[in-house]
């Protein structure tokens, strides 16, 4: 497409984007309140170890997927939400890490171990009730 050579009315997406509708993997349950992920085909599946997956975002709903991937949607949003840290002593997230990425254990918890997994978001704090985690930044 050529540049433009007049004015052009640009859509806005509603509220910047935070909400996203995301087609669901086939066979997949997400529970709402998970840590979403999309896989490496752009399907929605919950956030688990794995690499190549990118974060989505929080479940707004449960969603049962019992037929073919894409056939059900998800409602997900972005932001920042507290989610567990990971039970592994050495791989638990720390005032350390404030600021940096934390990666997906399940969709649920977050660690800092970067093996063999993939990002779930950047750490903004760390406390008794868990890890907030910035979602959907780039």
């Amino acid at each position: 497409m050529a540049a433009l050579t007049s004015a052009r009315d640009t859509i806005e997406i509603a509220n910047g984007g935070k909400t996203l509708a995301l087609p669901v993997k086939g066979s997949t349950t997400i529970y709402q309140g998970a840590l979403v992920a999309l896989d490496a085909n752009g399907y929605a599946i919950p956030g688990k170890k794995a690499t190549g997956l990118t974060a989505a975002g929080r479940a707004e709903e449960t969603v049962e997927n019992t037929g073919a991937d894409g056939a059900v949607l998800i409602r997900v949003t972005r932001g920042v939400f507290v989610f567990a840290n990971t039970a592994t002593t050495s791989n638990k997230i720390t005032a350390a890490h404030v600021l940096k990425p934390c990666y997906m254990e399940d969709d649920q918890t977050v660690t800092a171990l970067a093996t063999g997994a993939s990002v779930a978001g950047l750490v903004t704090r760390v406390d008794d009730s868990g890890v907030a985690v910035e979602i959907g930044r780039a």
